[in-house]
């Protein structure tokens, strides 16, 4: 943390402080289709918990403490006036429920007990209070200084609407989880984990001040190896902001204090006696009382401007870090001000070059039906930073002339990490021609020769440029010229692949044998910064450089939004200062700690004194660039390598599916959605599950190839609710028998989707469930089970278990399920392009 000023740590013991503690634990539209997720038990600890943990730290009083169970909104605002207005040492508020993002990404809701989701309106949630209009009445607070804590899905999307309050000097943020991810709340008999690990911290003796506990907070949840809920999980890293030179002591057990009126009283003349001196100093030096008053008063700061900064899964973690330290460096200042804020996102590769190709427009301002990038991908970027340069040129060589956004890369990456195939140490090649420069074909051939039970993983081309870098060499041969794509597929595990190469690496140790005999391709840097999971039992691996697979080359591009200009320069500014940052500034250390090498000359590592274990420091021929033609052609190819896709979309139409049917979130508006990973040469079809007895549906969109158009057309015709029960375990059967005959004769992905509410998942227990794992184990088409209510896909549920006997994935309310389901299908088709 770079500051010119030492820190000042505010002591409010005796003060009048105030801590307002939320907890939001029940919801009166609880798992409706409109409503929350469900209840959160574990709330009701978080509060009795850190209720007591403060009364302890003698700091907070306890008529000084006020708890707000599950309140309604227009209770908990009328809480916050009350604690603003008696506030005069510390303001402390924590929170503690469900959070929710709008499509725009543009605010955080705090949802109170009230809260529901409003379909067709602009604000979209009720009974949910705007975090921006929390910080401004917190910001009318005549207290010294302002805590607040979130825990809830989504806490760390707070950060960026804290940068732009204009007073914020005194205001301190903590939350729970980083931006854009859901968080565990836990089993319900015990408080939330990072609320657990809050109140872990606060009842250690000792003086306790707000950066000291962010801090350890972080450091616990480190230690538990948590994971947020993303797809894939990522490591669960609370976030904080403040000022730097800003903290004020939370907790002081056993601390001495003496406190009485007559030691207030003293120190005012002695105060007096200071702001004499101090004036007559600034009339020696010519400011005079005005300038003396000028000097004294407490800076008044312009909102910084905010940037949004996409980037690569597998970059996402490491362009964070970066981006942190950039936020407190002296480049980030002016004098006591802060000038620019940021908020870093990842998503998947391939779906951001398809959106800043195709779907600006959308990204600009969504509409109710088709792709909507801002649901899928995250707000609108002013920054991305790709994994390649190629990244960016597919974008400009592909733009629709209608396109929104300009894309404006940098000529040169800033950094380098060669993708190797990361082989257990003792299996790994031993010769230095072997282990460098030769083709990735050679280099499996040869360890499958060492270990004929060798198994070679890749994490996902649709998702992470690691995977389609590693489809680049996995379709050369030994001698350089081209393979057939399938051929190339089979030297790979077969089944879905893991979305990232972190993610990877993180599951590979759950399975002894995957782990004792299984090389991972994937970016060199993750040997060295590596993955937050199971890292005690990871086997040893060695790093291979093949010859044929292009590195990680992060670029900075600038992206520009057609009727953006209002604040074009700040925001230019801004983007120019982080830039910089990256190239040539302090942004480089962050890449160093992780592993990556100099983007050019013979690219050493950043940190030549820390080499990672297995990892060459100078391997020689490292591959030139990934190209534009060589990255579509890649991707192109591994869509079609068994030939055109097979789904069966399976839509309830029962007549509860009414509350969850209409909308881009309803049924038949997911199924739409997902129709993007399908091309012109896959074949699917659509049945509505609805009836009993002899016929369980009817088919909706005959099965075969169509234009994507005709398709969402005939669905808009058809789909409808009936006044009927379903019977999905007589669908599903059907579905098994109907989608293993179409395969008999070949290789082709196929999937089957099944989209549901489980209102009538009663008629898949006991033997009917039996026979439908049974079938779907035999069958080995892969299902993926959607449910539209929250825990639909619990491991107890047959909805999770029908996906993980067919090889499938569950994804429910809790999932981003539009998201989920796009990518499931998508990996089936050949897609629109």
């Amino acid at each position: 943390m770079s500051t010119d000023k030492p820190v000042t740590r505010f002591d409010p013991r005796g003060r009048r402080n105030r801590a307002l503690l939320v907890g939001v634990s029940e919801y009166d539209f609880a798992g409706m289709p409109r409503g929350v997720s469900g209840d959160l038990p574990a709330v009701k600890h978080n509060v009795n918990r850190l209720r007591e943990a403060l009364r302890g730290g003698e700091v907070f009083r306890e008529r000084q403490i006020v708890v707000e169970r599950s309140p309604s909104r227009d209770e908990f605002e009328r809480s916050l006036r009350k604690a603003v207005a008696k506030a005069r040492g510390v303001l402390l508020l924590y929170f503690a429920g469900h959070g929710a993002l709008p499509s725009a990404g543009d605010e955080l809701y705090l949802q109170m007990r009230d809260a529901g989701v409003i379909p067709g309106r602009q604000a979209l949630f009720e009974g949910a209070a705007p975090f921006s209009e929390v910080l401004d009445e917190l910001a009318k607070s005549r207290a010294r200084q302002i805590v607040v804590v979130l825990d809830c899905c989504f806490a760390g999307n707070a950060a960026w609407i804290w940068e732009k309050l204009p007073r914020k000097r005194n205001v301190l943020l903590l939350m729970s989880v980083q931006a854009n991810h859901l968080i565990d709340a836990g089993p319900g008999d015990t408080p939330t984990p990072f609320t657990e690990e809050l109140v872990r911290s606060l009842e250690r003796d000792g003086a306790l001040g707000f950066a000291g506990l962010a801090d350890d907070v972080r450091a616990r949840m480190t230690a538990r190896g948590l994971h947020t809920l993303r797809k894939p999980p990522e490591p669960w890293e609370p976030q904080r902001r403040g000022e730097p030179d800003q903290d004020v002591l939370l907790s002081a057990r056993g601390q001495p204090h003496r406190h009485c009126p007559l030691a207030r009283r003293r120190p005012r003349r002695v105060v007096a006696t200071g702001l004499l001196t101090l004036l007559v100093l600034a009339l020696g030096l010519g400011l005079g009382v005005h300038g003396l008053v000028a000097a004294l008063r407490p800076p008044v700061c312009a909102p910084p401007t905010e940037l949004r900064v996409l980037t690569d899964p597998d970059l996402e973690r490491t362009v964070r870090a970066a981006a942190d330290e950039f936020l407190t460096s002296d480049e980030n200042r002016d004098g006591d001000c802060r000038r620019s804020g940021i908020t870093v996102y990842g998503a998947g590769a391939a779906d951001t070059v398809t959106a800043l190709r195709k779907h600006t427009g959308a990204w600009q301002e969504p509409r109710h039906e088709g792709p909507n990038p801002q649901r899928d991908i995250g707000p609108q970027p002013d920054v991305w930073i790709p994994a390649s340069p190629a990244d960016a040129a597919r974008v400009a060589a592909g733009q629709d002339t209608d396109a929104v956004a300009a894309v404006e890369a940098d000529q040169t990456p800033f950094a380098y990490s060669p993708v190797v195939l990361a082989v257990p140490e003792d299996l790994s090649a031993q010769s230095w021609n072997d282990r460098t420069g030769a083709p990735l074909a050679r280099m499996i051939a040869q360890l499958k020769a060492r270990r004929p039970d060798a198994r070679i993983w890749r994490p996902d081309p649709e998702f992470t440029a690691a995977g389609l870098l590693a489809t680049i060499g996995l379709q050369r041969s030994a001698t350089g010229g081209d393979r057939d794509p399938a051929q190339a597929e089979r030297d790979l595990v077969p089944g879905v692949p893991a979305p990232t190469a972190a993610g990877l690496l993180c599951t590979l140790p759950d399975d002894d044998a995957a782990d004792d005999a299984g090389a991972a391709l994937v970016p060199e840097f993750l040997m060295r910064s590596g993955v937050g999971c199971d890292a005690e039992r990871r086997v040893p691996r060695t790093a291979q450089y093949p010859g044929d697979v292009p590195g990680y080359e992060p670029v900075f591009v600038r992206v520009r939004w057609h009727g953006g200009d209002r604040d074009a320069s700040a925001r230019d500014d801004a983007a120019d200062r982080f830039r910089a940052w990256l190239n040539d500034g302090g942004g480089r250390s962050a890449f160093a700690r992780d592993g990556f090498r100099a983007a050019t000359g013979h690219r050493p590592l950043l940190d030549a004194d820390h080499v990672a274990e297995g990892v060459l420091p100078a391997p020689s021929r490292l591959v030139e660039s990934a190209g534009r033609r060589a990255m579509d052609t890649a991707l192109e190819r591994y869509r079609g390598a068994n030939g055109p896709g097979r789904v069966l979309f399976l839509l309830d139409s029962s007549g509860s599916m009414g509350d969850v049917w209409k909308g881009p979130s309803g049924g038949p508006g997911l199924l739409k959605h997902s129709l993007v990973g399908l091309g012109p040469a896959d074949e699917y079809g659509v049945w509505g599950v609805s009836g009993l007895g002899e016929r369980s549906y009817e088919m909706l969109l005959a099965f075969g190839s169509r234009a994507r158009n005709d398709a969402e057309r005939t669905i808009d015709e058809r789909a409808r609710v009936r006044d009927a029960q379903a019977d999905p375990h007589a669908a599903l059967i059907d579905a098994l028998q109907f989608m293993n005959d179409r395969g008999a004769a070949d290789d082709r992905p196929q999937l089957i989707v099944y989209i549901t509410d489980d209102e009538d998942a009663n008629r898949l227990t006991g033997g009917n469930l039996d026979d439908v794992l049974a079938t779907a184990r035999a069958v080995k088409v892969p299902v993926a089970m959607v449910s539209l209510t929250s825990g639909g896909c619990a491991s107890d549920k047959p909805d999770a278990q029908i996906s993980a006997a067919s090889g499938g994935r569950c994804v429910d309310a809790d999932d981003d399920v539009g998201a989920v389901l796009h990518d499931e299908v998508a990996r089936t088709g050949t897609g629109e392009e």
